[in-house]
């Protein structure tokens, strides 16, 4: 198919040693029932079939352009596919995906009947390998964050915008400064960064993606991707925002094992520990005393940060703080 000048969407893929899915991802984006596309390809210096592959689309698709250097890495690739893009919107996608047919018409029409929306995601389906439970959890609370509010209300959970789901103005991103290097995930970083420049966020209500599970994957086997990673980057964020300069100490709720991690990293302590078991109530985890619910300050004396990870707990605290005019947000925020 010949290219439209210029293509409205581009679409970015970073390409290492993918050549056993690389296909499949292809075709997802060639089957779009949105056409008026380019795809940008940035090859990491894969060692596998991956460069013949794309050589063999690029040449039957002229809307498949390639780019690529010496290995350096998934940062390096996504900023020289940006800086190679023309279309207004940018949209990711990972070369072990697959796109659903109606992926990019969807998310370019939010973009149409919504001028303020600068970043949009969407909800997934599993593929691949059988998910675990924790990964089950994840993409049932990933897909139900759907609204602009919903979104930010948990975003420092985790990451609530799937980063081959994400589409965005190509100037918006450009005025984040684009993807940047660090020693945790670039993904979250940028949503991060667009949040706090008041970024509006959604996503269609609908899946978009079939995501694809397996042992190999970049978030699995490299450690700016740890759970320890995620947490610096989390505290980073939070003293720039929630946390800054608060006339009163911080509370954190929860003393469970996500919170005893959470405990031990702060850079200055809470002035408390929140937990409703009376058996640490009264008694100090790496310093920090243990108060009960009744023992916290007023609603607009203090700021509470909740570290907690179990099933069901964010609804559970809720419950607790709300009746009390506590507000999410303004006085509470969940952190895990």
């Amino acid at each position: 198919m010949s290219i439209q000048t210029p293509p409205h969407i581009s679409v970015i893929m970073p390409v290492y040693n993918a050549g056993q899915t690389l296909a499949e991802a292809l075709d997802s984006l060639i089957e779009q029932q949105y056409e008026n596309w380019e795809l940008v390809v940035a090859d990491d210096g894969s060692t596998d079939d991956s460069p013949r592959i794309l050589r063999e689309y690029a040449a039957r698709d002229a809307r498949i352009r390639l780019c690529g250097g010496p290995h350096a890495g998934i940062v390096s690739a996504l900023r020289l596919a940006c800086a190679e893009a023309h279309g207004a919107l940018l949209a990711r996608m990972d070369a072990d995906d697959i796109a659903l047919p109606g992926r990019l018409s969807m998310q370019a029409a939010m973009f149409q009947a919504d001028p303020a929306l600068d970043l949009c995601g969407g909800q997934v389906l599993p593929l691949g390998a059988t998910p675990g439970s924790g990964r089950i959890r994840y993409e049932s609370w990933i897909n139900s964050l759907v609204h602009h509010e919903e979104i930010v209300r948990e975003i420092f959970v985790e990451c609530p915008i799937p980063h081959p789901t994400f589409m965005m103005r190509r100037a918006f991103l450009k005025c984040l400064g684009g993807y940047r290097q660090g020693a945790w995930p670039e993904d979250y970083d940028l949503v991060l960064r667009a949040w706090m420049a008041g970024a509006r966020f959604g996503k269609p209500d609908a899946p978009l993606l079939r995501w694809r599970e397996h042992p190999g994957r970049l978030s699995m086997t490299d450690p700016r991707y740890s759970p320890a990673a995620f947490r610096a980057m989390k505290r980073h964020y939070l003293f720039q925002t929630y946390l800054k300069r608060r006339e009163g100490a911080f509370i954190q709720w929860g003393a469970g094992e996500v919170g005893k991690r959470w405990l031990r990293e702060w850079p200055q302590a809470p002035a408390a520990v929140v937990d409703v078991h009376p058996r640490k109530i009264g008694r100090s985890i790496h310093g920090v005393p243990v108060i009960s619910q009744d023992a916290l300050p007023p609603p607009g004396t203090c700021f509470i940060v909740v570290a907690v990870g179990a099933r069901g707990a964010r609804d559970d605290i809720r419950a607790r703080l709300e009746p009390g005019n506590y507000r999410e947000l303004k006085d509470y925020l969940f952190i895990a």
